[in-house]
């Protein structure tokens, strides 16, 4: 069977739960799913010192799977959890600060890149990848078409990496995929039923497998 690297990837994005354990769990169970490229852990509303004992929980777990633990929120949280990398949605400025400050240490990544003019101000700057849409972005059982042809653009044209906000319905990563991106990010889609989390990410990898184009050497 042909390997998930010539294809694009699923990102998962951690659930907004107030308990820890439980949200780290859920997490551990999805993850047996099938692959995942990386995990992003948002701050959510989470003073620094409760993110920190999310992270602390979820960090282990994501990179015991074999996928990278990017923190989405306090740099500080990341290096003390000792997380794989960094999420920014902030300003370029913002991305450009963590980018001289960590990499190559973490990854970094983000963008906060809604149109092209940003999207190319972003790239720039050389992060590890660019992200279009919004973590909670995931409101319509479909990808915001307008993330998906962003995608399409920068991947098209661009070397540095994309992930893509899929929508609630686990099928959305297959518009995704057709754009030519490299990872599709999911929320709801997997999360929304946590009993149901490692069968929808077994379901997403076998349409991927199944449907998605695949990238040349």
């Amino acid at each position: 069977m042909t390997g998930p690297e010539n294809r694009c990837r699923l990102v998962l994005i951690v659930p907004d739960m107030a308990d820890a354990s439980e949200q780290a769990t859920i997490v551990a169970d999805a993850l047996r799913g099938g692959d995942v490229a990386s995990v992003i852990i948002p701050q959510y509303g989470l003073d620094d010192g409760t993110f920190q004992k999310h992270a602390e929980k979820l960090v282990p777990v994501v990179q015991a799977a074999g996928a990278a633990a990017l923190i989405a929120g306090d740099t500080r949280v990341a290096g003390r959890a000792k997380a794989d990398g960094l999420h920014v949605t902030g300003s370029p400025s913002e991305l450009e600060e963590a980018i001289e400050k960590f990499v190559p240490k973490l990854i970094v990544g983000g963008g906060n890149a809604t149109d092209r003019h940003h999207a190319l101000e972003v790239g720039e700057l050389r992060p590890d990848y660019v992200f279009f849409g919004k973590l909670d972005g995931d409101i319509k059982p479909e990808a915001h078409p307008k993330n998906v042809a962003l995608g399409e653009w920068w991947a098209s044209m661009i070397e540095i990496p994309c992930i893509v906000m899929g929508g609630t319905d686990p099928a959305s990563v297959l518009d995704v995929a057709a754009a030519g991106v490299e990872f599709v990010a999911l929320r709801l889609a997997v999360f929304s039923d946590p009993a149901g989390a490692p069968s929808i990410v077994a379901q997403v990898n076998a349409l991927l497998d199944e449907k998605a184009p695949r990238f040349e050497d």
